[in-house]
């Protein structure tokens, strides 16, 4: 018995619970110690008895399942298998649980679910399975990064530029550090830009093989085009390049045409890819050519780089406080310094408009 794996399963369906229990209970080294209708109910059963792994939904009544997760991961990290309908390949619940430490994620769907479950009885397994094998040592330093990781600064990976102000030319860009929130956030900026806008670099704090899938979803719902960065590709109009997880991005000047370099490196600001590595480049390479946006995320990756933007002449923006899903990254350029202007998520697509038609109007008059 002491051998077994131990596993809790919270999920507001008392048909979900007891179908997933009777898949794990075919195992002969899974044991299901505890259910739950919600995560406050969870959380004080596990005080006296805390399980190997968590099978847990997304949509709880009184806590969410990200929320909960993200609670799980800071206090006591423990691997996690999501079982939700929301969970869906491309789905931002999916990206979110992953970026908050899910393991494994199981979709179930809206209808026909107990068939499901039984069928995928073996898939349910083998995911908890997977889970209890989990590198622990992981999660907690993903949970708690300052435990096990130094805090670099993004001179581990450039050096910094001189602060002068760059001439301007005619290809400008805008560039977009967020984290916590920030995958909705992007949505609701890049959706709402038209084809003309300014080419775009982003970094998105999000897991290794995970931005190509986020990016992919996007280019699908926005008239601009999304990708994933790839090593050289130039900075166009009409183009929005996301950091890959798990590589920064760098801005690169190739004559009067920006290209970006993705590069392996050491965590910078406990961050891979680092807003602060992107804006550096940024500041050295574009100077007053470039826009600067930091949104919602927790920390303060990117505020230093922010300030080196503004520094060299660029124009930058911050999300405010009230439009902000954590009010960490933006709040920490703004006491920086590095800010110019400050304002919600729904006036950020017109000021990326603006500036994009502000700079054709420079390039029309040679300025």
């Amino acid at each position: 018995m002491a051998d077994k794996i131990k596993v809790m399963i919270v999920d507001d369906s008392a048909l979900v619970r007891q179908v997933v229990a009777q898949a794990l209970a075919s195992d002969p080294g899974i044991e299901v110690t505890d259910v739950a209708s919600d995560p406050i109910f969870a959380l004080q059963k596990m005080k006296v008895r805390w399980p190997d792994v968590l099978v847990i939904d997304i949509e709880m009544p009184r806590m969410d399942g990200i929320t909960f997760l993200k609670k799980i991961m800071a206090e006591h990290p423990t691997p996690t298998v999501i079982c939700s309908s929301l969970a869906e390949k491309g789905a931002q619940a999916t990206f979110e649980a992953l970026a908050a430490g899910a393991v494994s994620i199981i979709t179930k769907p809206k209808i026909g679910l107990k068939s499901f479950l039984e069928d995928a009885s073996n898939d349910i397994v083998q995911a908890v399975r997977s889970a209890a094998r989990a590198n622990l040592r992981a999660l907690s330093a993903s949970a708690n990064p300052a435990i096990n990781r130094p805090k670099l600064s993004a001179d581990a990976m450039l050096s910094a530029g001189s602060h002068r102000a760059l001439e301007r030319t005619t290809d400008q860009l805008v560039a977009i550090g967020t984290s916590t929130g920030g995958t909705q956030a992007l949505e609701a900026v890049l959706t709402r830009l038209p084809a003309t806008a300014p080419g775009i670099v982003i970094v998105q704090h999000m897991p290794e093989k995970f931005t190509a899938m986020f990016a992919e979803r996007l280019d699908g719902l926005c008239q601009i085009e999304v990708r994933e960065a790839r090593n050289g590709d130039r900075v166009l109009p009409g183009l929005a390049l996301i950091a890959p997880g798990g590589r920064h991005m760098m801005l690169k000047r190739n004559g009067a045409q920006y290209v970006v370099d993705v590069a392996d490196g050491p965590l910078i600001n406990r961050h891979k890819p680092s807003v602060d590595v992107l804006f550096r480049s940024v500041a050295k390479f574009a100077g007053a050519n470039a826009l600067g946006i930091i949104m919602t995320g927790m920390g303060d990756d990117g505020a230093r780089g922010m300030k080196e933007m503004h520094d060299a002449g660029a124009k930058t923006i911050a999300q405010d406080e009230s439009s902000c899903v954590v009010f960490g990254m933006p709040k920490e350029a703004i006491k920086l310094g590095g800010v110019d202007q400050t304002m919600p998520l729904q006036q950020i697509p017109g000021a990326i408009v603006g500036y994009g038609k502000s700079c054709g109007e420079r390039s029309k008059n040679g300025r």
